[in-house]
């Protein structure tokens, strides 16, 4: 296999390409050129269920489960463990200032900036989960997942809280009044997502169960670890673990808290876990685990491009939030931002405004994959 297709023998290519699947879907469906323009498909759910939007998320968290437990299996063996946690207690820090900055540029408000965000939330659950990746075996993380999932469920359904107005709720999982909401005013009032003011999608009780979604991507690497399988035995568990995740999904979303991102409810950790594990199945089988070497070798050709993106998926999605508050706060002219003024001949064409939001996002995810394929062409690979 050539080693420009292949960047280096210890790198999972189904993995790399997994990851720049999940930034090429996050650059598209958070640059539209209209947001009140969009395919359904390419935006959040309204509240409870899910769209192809809210795969995203959970699947870089599935990720960073998945190289967790290689690096820290890897470090471990050669290093002293609390060597090793340190080392990825700093990262999961160096995350979460990134995520924080981003959230105070331009202006650096620190009295009413968000301090939630999804790089806050990945450097938080780094932090939260490196010590069960450090220590516990395969069975103490997936009680840990069960766990924490059924915790979370258990306080979301009786704990009473008071919403935004004084009044009291037991269970409710309306916008405001869950009991993560309430967590979230009394510590972060005044911090938190714009478009709310009373709640915030990454808060900080729903972080408990995203701990469980990276829990899950740590038992997936343990058993992408093992010795003595065959890889397309693997990837055959895979598939069925997918399945049987979101059969799981439809029975919590039907008998407990209903599938919803914006709570991370234990419904939605297992959807999101069985998309993530059927999605990175075919990823494996098809570059990493097929019997025949030359169909693995197309493969590899066919997807080197998510593979590109995926070598510097932190550094892609940090840069993509500061070029695109730019684009909005750059004026070309009076009342006309650099974003409208590139969007404008696109929004000419003779198109549905849905297809020439879209076509504007596809031009982003275009120019970023340029950027990423010249830094992968260097061999400049950004590292937190």
């Amino acid at each position: 296999m050539s080693s420009s297709i292949r960047p280096s023998s210890d790198r999972l290519l189904s993995l790399d390409a997994f990851r720049g699947f999940a930034i090429a879907a996050m650059l598209l469906v958070n640059n539209p050129g209209d947001w009140s323009a969009l395919f359904h498909p390419l935006d959040h759910a309204e509240w409870h269920g899910w769209t192809f939007t809210d795969w995203i998320f959970p699947f870089f968290v599935f990720i960073s489960g998945i190289s967790m437990s290689f690096s820290l299996a890897r470090r471990g063996q050669i290093a002293d463990r609390r060597a090793v946690l340190l080392h990825t207690w700093r990262r999961g820090a160096t995350i979460i200032a990134l995520g924080l900055l981003l959230n105070l540029f331009p202006y650096f408000h620190f009295e009413s900036f968000r301090i939630p965000g999804v790089l806050q939330r990945l450097g938080l659950i780094t932090l939260l989960a490196a010590p069960i990746a450090l220590w516990c075996g395969w069975r103490a993380q997936l009680a840990w997942f069960l766990g924490l999932l059924a915790a979370y469920g258990l306080v979301q359904t009786v704990v009473a809280v008071p919403d935004a107005q004084g009044v009291w709720h037991r269970g409710s999982l309306l916008p405001g009044e869950d009991v993560g909401a309430w967590l979230d005013r009394t510590l972060l009032g005044g911090h938190l997502w714009v478009r709310s003011k009373t709640w915030d999608p990454e808060g900080l009780l729903s972080t408990v169960p995203a701990v469980a979604s990276q829990i899950a991507g740590l038992l997936a690497g343990r058993w992408l670890a093992l010795r003595g399988r065959d890889p397309a035995e693997k990837a055959t568990w895979f598939m069925v673990a997918g399945l049987l995740c979101l059969w799981a999904a439809q029975v919590l979303d039907a008998w407990t808290l209903p599938i919803n991102k914006n709570l991370w409810t234990p419904a939605y950790v297992f959807l999101c876990t069985g998309w993530g594990c059927l999605v990175f199945g075919v990823f494996y089988w098809l570059l990493d685990a097929a019997p025949l070497p030359r169909l693995c070798d197309a493969m590899a050709r066919r997807f080197q491009p998510l593979v590109v993106l995926g070598m510097n998926a932190l550094f892609l999605f940090a840069l993509s939030g500061l070029v695109a508050r730019l684009l909005g706060l750059i004026h070309v002219a009076e009342g006309v931002s650099l974003k409208a003024w590139l969007y404008a001949p696109i929004k000419a064409l003779p198109v549905d405004a849905r297809v020439a939001s879209l076509l504007f996002a596809l031009g982003f995810v275009l120019v970023f994959y340029g950027i990423a394929r010249a830094m992968w062409a260097r061999g400049w690979f950004v590292k937190v």
